[in-house]
């Protein structure tokens, strides 16, 4: 049987390595899941191990930033064989959309799961506009002088940008 020497698979195995060290000593970012449900968007990431009083939460305009801590030491005669879970500060930042109520954001941490609900913003919710029909209109104008000067300004008024936007 011949082996083929291929120099580039070492240095793959190496360059493995080095990044496994590398990655276990650097925090990596929490993984989160969002959806929107009806008026509110929820947020969850998954923080296993997390002391929850570590867990900071932030507003500051339209940004929210999540920080926690996992930390853990080896007591005095323990052994460490292998250590792969992160250490350290995690952050995470997400950028609230101008339609949501920052002002709201409630968050609960249950089975190493932290979820935030972010209600939307009562002016970005959908609402109804009332029509007003063309025929009312041409009804008002066809009556006596008195009542078609009432009927037109009232009509003016229910389409008046300020009461559109009501």
């Amino acid at each position: 049987m011949v082996m083929r020497f291929d120099p580039f698979r070492e240095m793959d195995r190496v360059a493995q390595l080095v990044n496994q060290q590398v990655g276990s000593l650097r925090p990596t970012a929490m993984p989160m899941d969002a959806y929107r449900d009806n008026d509110q968007f929820v947020v969850r990431f998954d923080l296993p191990g997390v002391d929850p009083s570590s867990i900071d939460l932030t507003v500051e305009k339209n940004v929210l930033t999540v920080r926690a801590e996992r930390m853990w030491e080896p007591e005095e005669g323990q052994e460490v064989i292998v250590q792969e879970r992160p250490q350290g500060v995690f952050t995470r930042q997400l950028f609230l959309g101008e339609g949501l109520d920052a002002e709201r954001v409630e968050a609960s941490y249950n089975d190493g799961v932290l979820t935030l609900t972010i209600p939307v913003a009562e002016q970005a919710k959908p609402r109804k506009v009332n029509v007003i029909s063309g025929q009312r209109q041409s009804s008002a104008i066809g009556a006596s002088s008195g009542e078609t000067s009432s009927a037109q300004t009232s009509s003016a008024e229910a389409t008046s940008p300020a009461t559109a936007n009501a």
